[in-house]
């Protein structure tokens, strides 16, 4: 694709990278084939090629609207047209910049500014959001259907394994996972003790950035990040052997920190070294001699959501199902597997009505099996299924795991 990139932007970093993207689009509209927007929605603007050709204009010095903002806010950022893409262009980074230069160019105002503002100051602090989640689950019953659905039940997570092992990794605690499912942490805490490996929390660290960074709060993201890289520094100068993330949203976040902070002088060498130990938890259990589990659990008829962030953020489509297959699990294929559930991070709050369609049709590939229970592989993905499947229950693949493996 041709670009010419205004003055504006010709001379900065994230223009220049933006030019690079661009110029790797051969506008052959693969993508969307594969985009759940454009599946749902039909309109050219709505799909990958369509933003893209937006966010060109936008560098090319054309005066962005709130037309320009919809359609960027429409995009899930699942990355399935990524995974299409012959030409490998890089579409989640771009929309990620070009989002953030319609922040600048067209200021939000009113509820929808105060909102987001919300979330940023919610939703990545748990001493904040976990009174709040607290006193919504107090109040369950009392609350309207639409919201009462989409507060989970009270977890206790106790008994996190004590033995000390000669292979350590450090674990992401989180923000959402750790007050709204705090067993999935400890799953794997107990799972990975069975293997022979210790897994450590670090003091001071938390939220990955990722909410901050998809609302274009960057400079805010970029500060979870150092956040975090300080916090976890002193293990990685212990040897930790890796950087263990239950929530695949937040490996995704978390791999790319290198990136991110790459024009940081006194984060960027470490920003790597951070990035190069960041390891899904599928990776580092597949990579472990699994025993076989207990047949009695095995027999149930599981149905694995694989979040977009799992495999086409990572690119690691087909592990948790390769993995839960060698100690006995039997999962059935889900028709369209490659298409976004809808919850997007804060997407099923700010754009519920596409969010609420793409739930159900997930939900409805899900269940034709008849299965027992949904698994999946990430915080944001769990709960927004769990808020339409009804008595159905939606767990954390690791969960499912802890509870089949031996002792």
């Amino acid at each position: 694709m041709q670009t010419r990139l205004s003055e504006e932007f010709s001379r900065t970093p994230e223009g220049r990278e933006a030019d690079s993207i661009l110029r790797a689009c051969v506008h052959c509209g693969f993508c969307t084939a594969t985009c759940p927007t454009y599946q749902l929605l039909g309109d050219e603007l709505d799909g990958p090629r369509g933003r893209i050709y937006l966010i060109k204009q936008l560098l090319e010095g054309e005066t962005a609207g709130a037309g320009t903002r919809l359609h960027l806010d429409r995009c899930l950022g699942c990355r399935a047209c990524e995974t299409t893409c012959p030409s490998g262009v890089r579409y989640g980074r771009l929309a990620d910049i070009g989002r953030g230069i319609v922040e600048r160019k067209v200021p939000r105002r009113g509820l929808a500014a105060l909102q987001r503002y919300l979330l940023r100051k919610l939703i990545p602090w748990p001493r904040r959001f976990g009174p709040l989640l607290v006193l919504g689950q107090r109040l369950r019953p009392l609350l309207p259907r639409a919201l009462r659905e989409k507060i989970p039940a009270p977890q206790s997570a106790t008994g996190w394994p004590a033995r000390a092992r000669s292979r350590r990794m450090l674990i992401l605690a989180g923000c959402v996972q750790r007050v709204a499912t705090p067993g999935t942490n400890l799953a794997a805490a107990r799972v990975l003790d069975r293997l022979g490996i210790q897994l450590l929390q670090a003091p001071g660290a938390g939220c990955c950035g990722a909410v901050s960074h998809h609302l274009s709060a960057h400079q805010e993201a970029l500060g979870f990040m150092r956040r975090n890289i300080d916090a976890w520094w002193p293990y990685v100068e212990q040897g930790v052997e890796a950087i263990v993330i239950a929530a695949s949203g937040c490996a995704v976040q978390v791999k790319e920190y290198a990136q991110l902070l790459r024009h940081d002088p006194a984060y960027a060498d470490k920003a790597e070294r951070i990035s190069s130990l960041a390891k899904d938890l599928s990776e580092v259990v597949a990579a472990q001699n699994l025993p076989k589990a207990d047949s009695r659990l095995t027999s149930r008829k599981v149905a694995l959501h694989s979040p977009c962030t799992l495999q086409h953020g990572q690119q690691l489509d087909g592990v948790v199902e390769a993995l839960l297959t060698r100690v006995g699990f039997h999962i059935d294929a889900v028709r369209d597997a490659h298409l976004c559930c809808g919850s997007a991070g804060t997407y099923s709050i700010l754009q519920p009505g596409l969010s609420r369609q793409l739930r159900d049709n997930k939900l409805r590939a899900l269940k034709e099996n008849d299965p027992e229970l949904i698994v999946s592989a990430n915080i944001g993905c769990q709960l927004h299924l769990a808020s339409g499947a009804g008595e159905l229950p939606v767990k954390h693949w690791i969960e499912l795991l802890d509870e089949a493996l031996p002792d």
